[in-house]
């Protein structure tokens, strides 16, 4: 009866149906009913009294458990909390046992080390995360079966964000890159270093350095790999091979053509005035050409060395234009070629490096009177524009710039030409073959200029309008 009492009252006492508290009671209070069945077996004491007697020991029991198990019971739904992760209190729990105060300080002195574990792991992690994510280079790390496990953010740019849920097989098609992990995967060697090529996701060729990591390190991470793109190193070491050979290539023609009339000058041509006049002449020119060049080279250097740099100068577009008519016109005028300015109002002042700018206008205008038509006119524009055409190759800022145009008279650039005109040394043959003289170095130079400002240069060439060349520079170079 008292057993079924409990069962029926447990939400009176706050105790959980789950918990056995009745039956440890009555599993405690057994031996006693036995010991009292006993007495009243041999008539030692009364049935009643018996029963009285037992009753009195339930309910002894009754007071002596119950404390103990509600506490334990605050204390099991507690620490069931804080398994789940649920923000729980451990102050506003009522205890009164000493046993259950001291499980419950113990509970939360770990609890408190183990958040600050977590919280010290999780900013630490966060933290080499951060790090690696600022690296310029691809690193990964696998396990021992060739699992991505993780991926910088390097990697995760050029091979995508799933590349965790590839295996370094899939993601190459280098067998000898394969082999080298496959080597340090099963401790054949500790690192392995070499060079190969890819085709996916572009054609590169990359050095990678695998190693693995050491025993004392966590996780299923066995080794790391990073990767080097040479692709851009052999793009930069063939430009550079190839400017010293074309440097080498256009001085090379002047040299001999001045070494040759100094011996004709020394030997044949030696009392022979007319002669010696005329190859004096044509060894000045050369001369003039050799240090043409050179200015030329130094000047891309310096631009080069200051790529970097964002120009902070204040320049007026319109004064440049005015002081490039001017000086330009009297070789505009010997072609029988008239310039003319077409500036829109309100241009106002940039932010530039006003000599590189006026450089770049005076280039291309100058470019416009050796290649355009005699007796026909060159138009410089200035006009504001919204926005910087945007660019395959290079970035350019946003916001409002100023266009500038310049167009000449002459015949249609080719759609092959026109893919090259900005290539060092590079000339078209039709200029070559009228013996117009330059270096092919002007539209390098410059293309630099223009990305040191984040601007633009666009060419369009038809047979009746002739070509233009506009440049777009930035109002603003703060702008992003």
């Amino acid at each position: 009866m008292v057993y079924f009492m409990f069962k029926r009252h447990y939400s009176l006492f706050d105790i959980e149906k789950s918990n056995k508290f009745v039956d440890r009671i009555i599993f405690l209070s057994l031996p006693s009913a036995l010991v009292f069945i006993l007495l009243a077996v041999f008539n030692f004491i009364s049935p009643l009294s018996a029963i009285v007697s037992y009753a009195v020991i339930l309910i002894f029991n009754t007071i002596l458990l119950f404390p103990i198990t509600f506490e334990l019971q605050q204390l099991r739904k507690y620490i069931s909390s804080l398994a789940q992760g649920e923000s729980v209190d451990g102050q506003n729990i009522q205890l009164s046992e000493k046993e259950t105060k001291e499980i419950v300080e113990a509970v939360n002195a770990m609890h408190r080390f183990w958040a600050q574990k977590a919280d010290n792991l999780e900013a630490q992690s966060i933290s080499d995360a951060a790090v690696l994510d600022t690296l310029p280079d691809p690193i990964m790390m696998i396990d021992r079966s060739g699992n991505i496990l993780g991926a910088n953010l390097s990697s995760r740019t050029l091979w995508g964000d799933n590349i965790t849920d590839l295996n370094v097989e899939n993601l190459f098609d280098s067998n000898i890159f394969i082999d080298a992990v496959s080597k340090v995967l099963k401790k054949e060697s500790e690192a392995e270093n070499l060079i190969f090529y890819v085709k996916d996701p572009v054609n590169q060729k990359l050095y990678a350095h695998i190693k693995q990591l050491p025993w004392q390190s966590k996780g299923r991470a066995v080794a790391v790999i990073s990767f080097y793109d040479l692709t851009k190193a052999m793009k930069i070491e063939k430009m550079q091979s190839d400017f010293v050979a074309n440097a080498s290539h256009e001085l090379r023609t002047p040299l001999a053509i001045i070494s040759g009339f100094i011996e004709t000058l020394l030997t044949s041509a030696k009392g022979d005035e007319a002669a010696q006049e005329h190859f004096l002449k044509i060894m000045q020119d050369q001369a003039v050409y050799m240090s043409e060049l050179i200015e030329n080279l130094l000047s891309l250097s310096k631009i080069e060395l200051t790529q970097d740099q964002r120009p902070d100068g204040k320049v007026n577009i319109a004064k440049i234009i005015e002081d490039v008519q001017n000086a330009l016109s009297l070789k505009a005028a010997e072609r029988e070629i008239t310039i003319k300015t077409d500036v829109e109002s309100g241009i106002g002042i940039i932010t530039a490096d006003e000599h590189q700018v006026k450089q770049v206008i005076q280039n291309l205008t100058d470019n416009a009177i050796k290649y355009g038509l005699s007796n026909s006119d060159i138009t410089i524009k200035a006009y504001l524009s919204d926005s910087i055409p945007g660019s395959k190759s290079t970035h350019v800022a946003t916001g409002k710039a100023v266009a500038i145009s310049i167009n000449n008279k002459g015949p249609k650039i080719s759609a092959e030409n026109m893919a090259r005109l900005t290539e060092r040394f590079y000339r078209m043959q039709e200029h070559k073959d009228l013996n117009i003289r330059g270096s092919g170095l002007g539209l390098s130079i410059a293309k630099q200029i223009i990305i040191r400002h984040r601007g633009n240069l666009t060419v369009t060439s038809t047979s009746f309008g002739g070509t233009t060349f506009t440049i777009y520079l930035p109002c603003e170079q703060n702008s992003q």
